[in-house]
């Protein structure tokens, strides 16, 4: 199975590859495997062993133990992922779902832009069932319950001992739109009132009068984490899947893009003051 953190760190071996001018059959020689070995751990199929990755790191040339640490530190979070008994395997989400909440769950810091619906880790379970229902593409009743839990399950890291910080953005539209009702709306906003307060908690809202900006193309999730040099995973949906990116140079423009709507957005107190009026609203 191939994971965000092997595909990078394959990715990175494969560059020094190509620098140093080597074949994958030598690089298979050089750790005595197969070249479909040399293959898979390219393209992050496998979880990699130190001991391989040393050598193919002296192999290739490579100089700097700094470029020697970032790939066994690259390897030591991709196994670990692999192995870990997180709560998403005993409620494992549909599809490209599992990866997101596996990253989410190992995370710092998520950074979420949304467009029309609430951002997930701040949603009611009864906002979660309409938004289900609404899709409309279940073929089993019971999956829409599953679903909705795992919402739930993914929002106690927001309460937990080491709690996730979270950055969250939503247009005023998400926050009209009337998923499930008047008084489902009325239930999830002041689920979102409650969650703003906590202090690792940072919700703003973008307003209609906001116009054109840099983040209009969608909804998306940069995920950060605490290890030194883990890079920010950026994670957007499309209608049939999730597009994930992992270089460092398109990180870092959905960061500045980020950044950009979050200065065009009211700030969190007016932000929770227009949430408080619509509430009051419906």
């Amino acid at each position: 199975m191939s994971t965000v953190l092997g595909r990078r760190l394959g990715g990175e071996l494969l560059r020094l590859r190509d620098a140093s001018g080597k074949t994958q059959q030598q690089a298979a020689e050089a750790i005595s495997a197969t070249n479909s070995k040399i293959v898979k751990m390219e393209r992050g199929w496998v979880p990699m062993r130190d001991p391989d990755i040393k050598a193919l790191h002296e192999f290739y040339g490579a100089t700097g133990p700094e470029v020697l640490g970032h790939l066994l530190e690259l390897a030591r979070l991709d196994r670990d992922r692999r192995k870990a008994r997180g709560w998403w395997r005993q409620t494992p989400p549909e599809g490209t779902m599992a990866e997101y909440v596996a990253m989410e769950d190992a995370a710092m810091l998520v950074r979420n832009w949304q467009v029309s619906l609430i951002p997930g880790l701040l949603q009611t379970l009864e906002y979660t069932r309409a938004l289900a229902v609404g899709e409309g593409d279940w073929d089993d009743p019971d999956e829409i319950d599953r679903y909705a839990e795992v919402k739930r399950r993914r929002q106690q890291r927001l309460l937990s001992d080491n709690p996730l910080q979270f950055y969250g953005i939503v247009w005023e539209a998400a926050l009209r739109q009337e998923v499930g009702g008047r008084n489902v709306m009325r239930a999830q906003l002041e689920r979102m009132l409650e969650l703003a307060e906590l202090p690792n908690v940072r919700l703003q809202v973008l307003p209609f009068r906001a116009g054109s900006h840099p983040s209009m193309a969608g909804p998306f999730s940069i995920i950060s984490f605490a290890e030194d040099g883990a890079l920010d995973v950026v994670q957007s949906d499309t209608v049939t899947d999730m597009v994930w990116v992992e270089d460092a140079a398109t990180s870092t423009t959905y960061r500045a893009h980020f950044e950009h709507t979050a200065r065009l957005s009211l700030a969190p107190r007016d932000s929770i003051a227009l949430i408080e009026d619509l509430r009051k609203e419906m």
